[in-house]
């Protein structure tokens, strides 16, 4: 039995902490056993505790990725716990933590985003590498883009994996609750439904989506936009989106906790990050349900979304470029068709939860030399 300690400090469930609850439902029972350490009153605990998972809850690692104090918890948890392998989700302090005990240690890096000169050349880039490098006995990177990141840090490419990240697929809504959600939003027979669903951040691009959706309104195409989720930009992009007349074509709904509703009638999925972008979740999910996707090419967009399989990619900030792609799905029936069918294989070859656990087993198994 392989005993692994995962050390997450999200105290929301993000990306990182959705990662490991999939992983938990999926991997080897007769072969590991895993704890997870989460910070004190995460939204986790809950979620983990219905996958029958032992959870410990520690101070001071909420939210950060280094902290003395977090590092002196975390060893008394390592030290108590004794796993064989320790795997840190971000969390710098965990690491520390682990190579003080002694122990196996794995780092996944969940995000894509512009590094940073102080990192990327001269002492900055060598010190950079020195520690993760001596810090980590495997990093696992979720998008080759999140690898790129790392290698450019001047981390060996050789230390780093990219698994990419999996999901369940989603179950499909009635039509009595396909036809609740459309009526819900105001979406007419005909319209041509595209969602977003990403914090209401400025990098998430939201705004070019709106404009694409401007472009097409004044072509007469039918289409429905839906913003999903909140965030900062909210205020401004409802501003926008008042200012172009566009409140009847762009619906926003605010936090939705049953994503299925959405996926249900959503006809496309759109992604138009600029400045952080991993291997998208929301992305994986429409996959499963044979909704292609609209993308950028940022960060891990294109390693999810080959371009005409299951989606096209446009240039990132180009509301124009977005629309052209969007209007060809829409007017290309054929096509469409080919795209959500493709959508599904790709999922099932690439992007499923139980493969996406397998790996990390393999990751797992390989540190300590058992494959």
């Amino acid at each position: 039995m392989i005993r692994v300690l995962n050390i997450i400090s999200d105290s929301n469930i993000g990306g990182a902490g959705r990662c490991v609850l999939n992983f938990l439902k999926y991997y080897n029972r007769e072969k590991f056993q895993i704890k997870v350490v989460v910070p004190r009153g995460s939204l986790l605990i809950p979620e983990i505790e219905k996958l029958d998972t032992d959870i410990i809850e520690a101070d001071g690692i909420a939210e950060k990725s280094f902290d003395k104090s977090a590092v002196i918890n975390l060893r008394k948890i390592i030290k108590r716990e004794n796993p064989d392998i320790v795997h840190t989700h971000g969390n710098l302090s965990g690491r520390v933590a682990a190579k003080l005990c002694g122990k196996k240690v794995v780092y996944t890096r969940h995000s894509v985003f512009p590094v940073s000169p102080k990192i990327s050349r001269g002492i900055g880039k060598f010190v950079n590498k020195t520690v993760n490098e001596y810090l980590s006995d495997d990093i696992m990177a979720v998008a080759q883009a999140a690898k790129d990141n790392l290698t450019e840090g001047g981390i060996s490419p050789n230390k780093i994996k990219v698994i990419l990240n999996g999901v369940e697929k989603v179950k499909e809504c009635t039509a009595e609750e396909n036809a609740e959600t459309r009526e819900k939003y105001g979406i007419k027979e005909n319209d041509f439904v595209v969602g977003i669903m990403a914090r209401m951040e400025p990098y998430k691009g939201h705004k070019y989506l709106v404009e694409a959706a401007e472009i097409l309104k004044k072509k007469h195409k039918n289409i429905k936009v839906l913003i999903i989720g909140t965030g900062v930009s909210e205020g401004e992009l409802k501003s926008l989106v008042k200012e172009k007349g566009m409140e009847e074509t762009v619906v926003f709904t605010g936090f939705i906790s049953d994503i299925r509703r959405m996926l249900g009638v959503m006809d496309l999925q759109a992604n138009a990050s600029y400045g952080t972008e991993a291997t998208s979740l929301a992305l994986l999910e429409g996959m499963s349900l044979g909704i292609p996707a609209v993308v950028s090419n940022y960060g891990g967009n294109p390693g999810v979304i080959t371009h005409g399989e299951n989606g096209y990619i446009f240039n990132l900030k180009d509301s124009a470029d977005m629309a052209k792609y969007i209007e060809i799905i829409m007017e290309d029936n054929e096509q469409y068709e080919y795209m959500k069918t493709r959508s599904v294989q790709i999922f099932n070859e690439k992007f499923t939860a139980e493969i996406y656990a397998r790996n990390i087993e393999k990751v797992y198994s390989g540190v300590l030399g058992n494959c």
